[in-house]
């Protein structure tokens, strides 16, 4: 059994890193960092749809069913998921490209795979967790990839933000407190499951108050530039003109 989840991770590692540097390949005159965060977008998109179906369609319900055994659809999701993980995490430790924050999120996602996969069970929870995580990655590559190519300050860059911001709010943090609730309450999974799910969620909450404060001034600085396009019209229905300065 543990010989065949290694060939899972290692397979799933190595069709990670082939996909990178077809993508390097694809985008030559693009940075690095440009064929990663394809890489990132995909398996964000792929990994919210199977785990959507894991969660709401093949089951075990998690907010009902915690600590309950592995499914092999689970195993083959996680193991699918360990390794994009280890190719990513070593990405950014090579490329030294973010920061403690990102790392500890990368380190505790890796090692709560790998708990689950050693223990045979908590693969719904983890499945449910891995949902609410990515969910939000396909909107924070479409920002990156919006500032690169110069579309970010636009209509667009506004729905991609706002989108993010109230997944954020609504999916991690409102309904992954609900999450961690059944999951503290039931006694089913492991003491340190419960653990590493009170650190995911620690996590999340520091994300949440960098998000926070960006959307704040980010509000603030629209709302300012509101007011002066404002002050403006009302100068130009007053003077025949706009105002010189």
């Amino acid at each position: 059994m543990a010989l065949s989840l290694c060939l899972q991770v290692l397979c799933s590692l190595g069709g990670w890193l082939s996909l990178y540097t077809s993508f390097c390949c694809l985008n030559k005159h693009r940075s690095y960092e440009w064929s990663c965060r394809l890489v990132t977008f995909t398996h964000g998109v792929l990994s919210i749809g199977l785990s959507a179906y894991i969660g709401f369609i093949d089951g075990p319900w998690p907010f009902t069913h915690p600590g309950s055994p592995n499914t092999p659809l689970q195993v083959h999701i996680l193991c699918l998921t360990l390794g994009y993980f280890i190719f990513d995490l070593g990405w950014c430790l090579y490329f030294q490209s973010e920061g403690a924050l990102m790392l500890a999120h990368h380190t505790l996602s890796i090692l709560g795979i790998i708990m689950a996969l050693a223990l045979g069970e908590s693969g719904t929870e983890v499945n449910a967790v891995l949902f609410g995580s990515e969910i939000t990655n396909p909107l924070l590559q479409m920002r990156w990839f919006l500032r690169e190519t110069g579309h970010y300050h636009s209509f667009t860059g506004d729905v991609v933000d706002f989108l993010f911001v109230a997944l954020f709010t609504g999916v991690r943090i409102g309904v992954g407190a609900h999450l961690l609730f059944c999951e503290m309450v039931s006694p089913a999974p492991k003491w340190f499951v419960k653990v590493g799910g009170i650190a995911m969620y620690a996590v999340s909450w520091c994300f949440m108050v960098s998000i926070w404060r960006f959307a704040w001034k980010k509000s603030i600085k629209k709302y300012h530039a509101w007011r002066s396009r404002r002050n403006e019209e009302r100068q130009l229905r007053h003077n025949g003109h706009l105002k010189t300065h």
